[in-house]
């Protein structure tokens, strides 16, 4: 199936793409998930720079969002992470609630 793709785009899939030494991505895991999650949350908050714009926006909506997709998270997983994941999953949606409250007022 893949030729059949590589033949009717002219391009590999990029899933089948071996990994070149200049695209080095984190290993994937739960707290890397996570971090991920925390990173689009405090974009959304305006609290750090959006990496496609270079600009500080905030969209609340989106960022409740994200917030409560953690909380989810938290719920979902409740008794299945180590204490080192759970204590951050809880750390980071604690301070995220918190810059979402001022963010809000």
């Amino acid at each position: 199936m893949t030729d059949e793709k590589q033949e009717n785009t002219g391009k590999a899939d990029p899933v089948d793409q071996p990994k070149s030494a200049s695209t080095s991505l984190p290993t994937l895991n739960f707290a890397t998930f996570i971090f991920s999650l925390n990173s689009s949350a405090l974009v959304q908050l305006g609290m750090i720079e959006d990496p496609m714009t270079g600009e500080k926006t905030k969209n609340l909506p989106l960022a409740k969002q994200t917030i409560d997709i953690l909380s989810m998270l938290e719920e979902k997983t409740r008794g299945n992470l180590d204490v080192d994941e759970a204590g951050m999953l809880k750390n980071i949606l604690y301070d995220l609630r918190i810059q979402y409250v001022k963010e809000k007022a």
